[in-house]
């Protein structure tokens, strides 16, 4: 926090600051002195005629904080990159995944992609907006709606938080407009190498197609033609399978990108976790990504999902931004 010569906090932010990272520090409570205080980091997305400040945290969750609150403030630097790891910028990354899970149609509306797979998963089912979409906001929003609907669909733009380039004033923007979030997990990155390193990935069998052996382990049950093809696409597509009986033991999904290596459905037998199928999965993968020059890898995990998120630490990996899922007001406007 900013604390001047004479040793009092300042706050040295104004609604010129708006868009960008600040630190703020604020007492908690009713604001009587002696009471503790109450830190936020995130970006700057309003300060409105009444004193309201509107700040989006890295993880996308909206904090309000009243002006008359503020104790200090100050604007902070761009969160650091990872000091391990591959260094990749927000746009890199996110063009990366999406050409890693593609949809079936797209369409541009100025640097938007408007992304449709027949519903399946929000990710190929979203606009991806990695600039202006070259109209006014609800031009843009009205242009996104007609296009779903036009598909069956119901409208969704995934924005991003959490690193530099991201958009936590367009996410702003879509709730005061009221979109819901709805789905919210994170991308991590981390080195192919040490992931190959960390187990044998012996008894695991590569292919380059889903058959139905993988489908039966594979989570999401019912899956049709348009998830296959979704599942297929990508530019080196890779899929792992450790036989067991009945159904497959474990299973996983790699797509090679160039530099990139991406892993998804990485899933295990209920009944066999805990026993290293997920590294001897991953860690196959990885062989065959750094066969096909891929040294840099990426994944996607919810926050609920402790048991990856330690096997993903524990592989090299860590959290690069967060990214969530808003989806239009209903038409009633409930």
């Amino acid at each position: 926090m900013e604390i001047s010569a004479a040793g009092r906090f300042e706050v040295r932010i104004t609604a010129a600051d708006v868009g960008k990272r600040i630190s703020v520090r604020r007492l908690a409570g009713n604001g009587l002195p002696g009471e503790k205080f109450t830190d936020t980091v995130g970006v700057l997305t309003s300060w409105d005629d009444d004193g309201m400040l509107t700040i989006a945290r890295r993880d996308g969750l909206i904090v309000r904080i009243p002006e008359s609150a503020l104790v200090a403030a100050k604007v902070v630097p761009a969160a650091p990159a990872r000091r391990r790891g591959p260094a990749a910028t927000y746009r890199e990354v996110a063009r990366v995944a999406s050409r890693g899970w593609p949809p079936l149609e797209s369409e541009r509306l100025g640097e938007w992609e408007l992304r449709a797979s027949g519903g399946f998963t929000r990710r190929a089912n979203s606009v991806l907006p990695l600039g202006g979409p070259g109209l006014p906001l609800d031009a843009a929003l009205d242009a996104v709606r007609r296009w779903y609907g036009e598909r069956g669909l119901p409208a969704y733009v995934q924005t991003a938080t959490g690193a530099e380039g991201t958009q936590e004033l367009l996410g702003a923007e879509l709730e005061r407009r009221g979109w819901v979030r709805e789905v919210s997990a994170e991308l991590w990155t981390g080195a192919t190498a040490p992931v190959a390193d960390r187990a044998e990935g012996a008894g695991v069998v590569l292919s380059r197609s889903a058959d139905e052996a993988w489908l039966a382990r594979y989570q999401r049950k019912g899956v049709g033609e348009v998830a296959l093809r979704v599942l297929r696409g990508g530019p080196s597509v890779w899929f792992a399978t450790v036989p067991g009986e009945g159904a497959p033991a474990a299973i996983g999904r790699l797509v090679v990108d160039g530099r990139w290596a991406g892993f998804a459905a990485v899933e295990v037998d209920p009944a066999l976790r805990r026993r290293g199928l997920a590294g001897e999965v991953m860690a196959a993968l990885a062989r065959r990504a750094l066969e096909e020059g891929a040294s840099a890898a990426w994944l996607q995990v919810e926050a609920g999902n402790t048991g990856a998120r330690a096997l993903y630490t524990g592989l090299g990996f860590g959290a690069h931004h967060a990214y969530h899922h808003y989806r239009e007001p209903a038409a009633d406007g409930r």
